[in-house]
């Protein structure tokens, strides 16, 4: 689960308004609901954050798509009145399991295992993940057809999806007919969608004047019913936005993976929620908004009873969130057409071995996000070799560096040692990312390094992964902070974080936090990196694609660049050094000498013990100085002369005795 205890913090700290009669009262049951002339209770069922979990995995909690999609008809047939089904996006994910679906003639199967199950869906982020194209084919693969949701995108510059926009199947909102009733449902996706994702030529605008002019729009076509389907990454997200917001009344938010739950809930039952479900939030007009969201993977389902009066405000809301269980039988549909081929063709990928490992790699998320590991430097070189044997045929020079990002590993396990199939290389990089390759100045290398180091100690997956070169940064910079909404601007700069940066024929790039001049530097990477994803710098520079996948790039490196054997000396199992952060003593820095400067004086200074000194001589013995001078004599130092020396660590309290 994604939620922190300072998410927690920030969401409860958001005025939450007082609940209306029906909503859950401390105790688990539900309040009575006044029921005026001219009311309408609708039931809304919603998911989100399926991410192609199409089939079932009891060790990892997947119940599959096919026991959801039972456990969804069976709701939606019991509901009494008006019922509407929803979901809040990131549909389908990169995983062996979509790549399968991909190379396969007709719709994927995430499109006939869902088709017939939602009145409308909302697109999230890896929605676009495969590029503007694949989330046509998707769409497309929808019998019947639904519209996808989202205010705040414009997909005119993109021919597929312009083409189910002129048909109504990519659209800002849509207005569906439930039991006589008219219940408008608009989307949104999160403004970092082309910082995160690979949307092209999709443009992504702010989603607080898009969703108010949608709603104004619908309110104005008399439609007094209004639930936002949105995927903004976390629920705190939604929660900030219905505060600035008037005429929604439902908000379904999608992306973090929030459990909200009552006591005796089905959903989750072993986890902490973070919030009652509903919660329940004032609107810019102090109206009373239930905000609801669920774990993705098709593992719950959202239930939510809301009562409008005949004017169209919201009286009450009650409900629950469901767990889907392993013990429920399959949808029969669903399981001929989709788990069963699917099972079948995964298996077959997934028992072809093209090698061994000597040793566990660690692919897990948060390790991936913050360190080097054996699975990040693994993927780096085999970017690197692969361009190099690739490049010439595309006119291009061999790589020197590689660089890739955390985030585009995705097994999230510790694979153990031993064999290596190509289902294994399609866990570590499903995404349908290609080997880019092109020439980048090294200032601009260094400010690639500096955004993807910004949010540490953080995890995030941006954190770079590298072959060729090694990297050390400084730890206590503060490092720079970036506009993620959308344009990656630098809005701060605490401190530079890249110490070193050395290739490995041992050319220096950064020497002590200091640019070298030289030669700019041929880098391998990924066409996601290379148009500026994770805000890495590279989007106006010229790159060619040498026509290797990712995942294509891996495999076969691993089978021919590796002869089959990764091995523990070349990828150990801590990852190794090749980014890391400096430890104490490590980092130094230009001192330019002052009148009355020692040696014993600057190393009880600076090492914290006057008889250090000859480290600091030995450092920088025959250093060349000004006028033609070098260090040659500890006894003799100038005023003036520059020496290096290390950061001084706080809190010494030495006597010199100088």
């Amino acid at each position: 689960m994604r939620w922190a205890a300072a998410a927690l913090a920030v969401l409860l700290a958001v005025p939450l308004a007082a609940v209306p009669s029906g909503a859950q009262a401390d105790n688990g049951e539900a309040e009575p609901v006044l029921i005026s002339a001219g009311a309408v209770t609708v039931t809304i069922l919603h998911n989100n954050d399926g991410e192609s979990k199409l089939l079932g995995d009891a060790e990892s909690g997947f119940p599959g798509v096919a026991r959801f999609v039972a456990a969804m008809r069976e709701l939606q047939a019991a509901a009494a009145g008006p019922v509407v089904t929803l979901t809040s996006g990131d549909n389908f994910l990169a995983s062996l399991e979509l790549g399968v679906s991909l190379d396969r003639e007709g719709p994927m199967y995430d499109s006939v295992a869902l088709s017939g199950v939602y009145d409308a869906m909302a697109l999230g982020n890896h929605d676009f993940d495969f590029g503007p194209d694949v989330t046509a084919r998707f769409i497309e693969g929808f019998d019947p057809p639904i519209p996808f949701l989202s205010a705040n995108i414009d997909v005119s510059a993109e021919p597929a999806l312009a083409a189910l926009a002129e048909r109504g199947l990519v659209a800002p909102s849509t207005v569906i007919e439930a039991g006589g009733e008219r219940i408008g449902v608009i989307g949104a996706v999160t403004p970092w969608l082309p910082n995160i994702s690979s949307p092209r030529n999709v443009v992504v605008s702010a989603v607080l004047p898009a969703v108010q002019a949608e709603a104004d729009r619908l309110a104005a076509d008399g439609v007094n019913k209004i639930v936002l389907v949105s995927h903004l990454q976390d629920v705190n997200e939604e929660v900030a936005l219905v505060a600035e917001l008037t005429g929604v009344d439902v908000v379904i938010a999608g992306g973090g993976d929030d459990l909200l739950a009552n006591p005796g809930d089905t959903c989750q039952p072993d986890d902490e929620p973070v919030a009652p479900y509903p919660m329940w939030v004032d609107d810019a007009s102090d109206a009373r908004v239930p905000v609801v969201t669920a774990p993705g993977g098709y593992r719950c389902i959202g239930k939510l009873a809301v009562t409008f009066d005949a004017a169209g405000n919201v009286t009450a809301a009650t409900g629950s969130s469901i767990g889907v269980s392993f013990g429920r039988e399959p949808d029969p549909a669903v399981q001929a057409d989709v788990v069963e081929p699917l099972t079948s063709e995964v298996a077959l990928v997934d028992s072809t071995q093209i090698g061994t490992s000597e040793v566990e790699l660690e692919g897990r998320k948060q390790v991936l996000r913050t360190q080097s590991t054996n699975v990040g430097s693994l993927m780096a070189d085999a970017l690197r070799v692969r361009g190099a044997h690739l490049a010439a045929g595309f006119g291009v020079e061999a790589p020197l560096v590689a660089v890739t990002n955390g985030g585009g590993l995705r097994n999230d396990s510790l694979i153990g040692a031993g064999e290596v199939t190509v289902g294994t290389t399609w866990d570590i990089a499903p995404f349908n990312n290609v080997v880019v390759v092109g020439t980048v100045e090294r200032a601009t290398l260094v400010e690639l390094l500096e955004r993807a180091l910004s949010a540490l100690p953080d995890a995030s997956g941006q954190f770079p992964h590298v072959s060729g070169m090694r990297v050390v940064y400084d730890p206590l910079a503060g490092g720079v902070m970036v506009d993620r909404d959308g344009d990656c601007e630098i809005v701060a700069n605490y401190g530079d974080r890249v110490y070193t940066v050395t290739l490995d024929d041992g050319t220096e790039i950064v020497r002590n936090g200091r640019l070298v001049d030289g030669e700019p530097i041929t880098l391998a990477t990924v066409d996601f990196l290379a148009n500026g994803g994770d805000c890495y710098p590279l989007g106006d520079i010229s790159f060619t694609r040498v026509g290797v996948t990712y995942q294509q790039a891996l495999a076969d490196f691993i089978a021919e660049d590796l002869d089959g054997v990764i091995s523990s000396d070349q990828y150990p199992v801590d990852g190794g050094d090749r980014v890391h952060g400096a430890e104490p003593g490590e980092l130094q820095f230009d001192y330019l000498v002052q009148p009355g400067d020692t040696l014993r004086q600057l190393a009880w200074w600076y090492l914290g013990d006057p008889n250090a000194w000859p480290q600091i001589f030995e450092a920088n013995r025959d250093s060349p100085q000004p006028y033609g001078r070098t260090f040659t004599d500890p006894d003799l130092i100038l005023v003036g002369w520059t020496l290096q020396l290390p950061y001084r660590t706080p809190g010494y309290s030495y006597s010199c005795g100088c």
